[in-house]
């Protein structure tokens, strides 16, 4: 991004979001770097302390939480892997078996996997995601959502439209953690209801299309502009930047 010292954050559609990602990897940047990026971002989002539970599962998102999760035991920090699916792309399994090798815990979804967890980290299902929840992701959102623990949702809160933000049932965050743009649906008043706070890691994508840009409201008074969208009171404007981050070289390699 370029826009990092600049008062607007782009706000995209999934699709915009897919072709972007898509573009990066081809010219410019490996998926799995960027993979890792993104849980490097989220990591510099939150005060991780105690006992650390990562619900992934399939694709990208859940090699998010396996990249997370290296970089968390590689901190020092108490995690663990709850897993709902043994799906996984090619970077994926990559961070998968780099977590492994770590010592990472690594277990299949059961009803009180999160009962003792003092935080939980959403890598369910992805901005891609559409219609009802299945088991047993709708167990493990339910569970996720009556929990004690902190709840951080990694690029948007399982359950939700990208798009519209609509969802019959969501992951409850305390903080999501969006990667690399703002997608449409987390800043509508249906996803307003499902996070608490919502905040950019920038990891470099270089933006297909421009669409619509976030300003802060008080710029946006009276201005009749569709391209320009008040923030909401929840998004932090200013991105997390780790677009420059190189594979694990901050932190020893693996």
């Amino acid at each position: 991004m370029n826009h990092l010292k600049q008062q607007y954050l782009p706000c995209i559609s999934v699709a915009n979001m897919r072709e972007s990602d898509r573009l990066t990897i081809e010219k410019y940047v490996s998926g799995r770097t960027l993979m890792y990026r993104a849980a490097l971002g989220v990591y510099r989002a939150v005060d991780w302390h105690g006992d650390i539970a990562i619900a992934v599962g399939g694709g990208n998102n859940g090699g998010d939480g396996y990249a997370l999760a290296c970089i968390l035991k590689r901190n020092h920090h108490n995690c663990r892997i709850v897993k709902l699916s043994d799906k996984l792309t090619e970077d994926s399994a990559y961070f998968a078996e780099a977590a492994q090798s770590l010592g990472v815990s690594m277990t299949p979804y059961t009803i009180g996997a999160f009962s003792k967890a003092d935080i939980v980290v959403d890598c369910l299902l992805g901005t891609g995601f559409q219609g009802e929840l299945r088991e047993p992701f709708l167990s493990a959102v339910n569970e996720i959502n009556i929990s004690r623990a902190q709840v951080v949702s990694v690029d948007i809160n399982s359950g939700m439209n990208g798009d519209t933000g609509v969802a019959l049932t969501a992951v409850q965050s305390d903080i999501t953690v969006t990667i690399g743009y703002v997608k449409r649906g987390l800043i509508s008043k249906n996803a307003a209801r499902c996070m608490k706070k919502l905040v950019v890691a920038d990891i470099g994508i270089v933006l297909d299309k421009e669409e619509q840009k976030i300003v802060p409201a008080s710029e946006n008074a009276g201005v009749n502009d569709p391209a320009l969208i008040s923030a909401p009171a929840y998004l932090q404007l200013e991105p997390i930047d780790v677009s420059r981050a190189e594979l694990f070289t901050d932190l020893g390699g693996i």
